[in-house]
């Protein structure tokens, strides 16, 4: 039986939030050789100020590694982005068959096809069947690469990402917006809320009012 999985994010980087502003404060005033004017205090000050300035080259000087457990529509959609390490898991090397996998395919929870519906259970009957079709060609010896062309978009794959924190407010800029697509939005507004929660200052102007199409001030 096909495995339906909710979308998990997982922050992997160790995260110390007013460490990371006062690493972040004296990247910036190296700039300006003003560490004098470094206070204990100081530091959510001046990463706010450099936001409102746009002097987000600043922020570079921190990475930050999470892992997404989604579908493969979401990672195809955030591998366009530049500036950013994947290391995603491999329909090529990884053979769903085997018992390491439980003898069955994982597939993402749609968050857009609800539950209980005509459209629900066609597409809960075609992840059943696809699952069938690949057990059945694998039985045949097939191997995982040419077992991988039946998956379909909605199987689960785990991404680890890693990207400075400027690269990743432009990420959370483009794919928490309306106009992404909804599995993307999911994921990425679970991870946002985490972050905002771990780090002060950081991602706190990024918050889309979801209703209006706007990213609110």
């Amino acid at each position: 039986m096909v495995k339906i999985v909710e979308p998990h994010v997982e922050i992997i980087t160790p995260l110390d939030g007013e460490a990371i502003l006062k690493h972040l404060e004296l990247c910036a005033r190296n700039c300006y050789k003003s560490e004098d004017k470094i206070t204990p205090v100081s530091a959510r000050t001046m990463v706010k100020k450099l936001l409102e300035l746009g002097h987000e080259a600043m922020i570079e000087h921190y990475n930050l590694t999470v892992k997404l457990t989604c579908d493969i529509g979401v990672y195809k959609d955030l591998t366009r982005h530049r500036h950013v390490s994947f290391a995603i898991e491999s329909t090529r090397y990884c053979n769903y068959s085997k018992g390491k996998f439980g003898n069955e395919l994982s597939v993402i929870k749609p968050c857009h096809i609800k539950e209980n519906t005509p459209e629900y259970d066609l597409w809960l009957k075609t992840m059943q069947l696809i699952e069938k079709n690949y057990n059945e060609m694998a039985a045949l010896g097939c191997r995982p690469d040419q077992l991988r062309m039946l998956l379909p978009h909605s199987t689960k794959a785990d991404v680890i990402m890693t990207a400075n924190l400027r690269e990743w407010r432009h990420i959370f800029k483009l794919r928490c917006a309306p106009a992404a697509h909804p599995t993307v939005q999911e994921v990425m507004d679970m991870l946002l809320a985490k972050l905002k929660a771990e780090i002060p200052v950081i991602f706190d102007d990024i918050n889309y009012n979801k209703e209006n199409n706007a990213l609110a001030a």
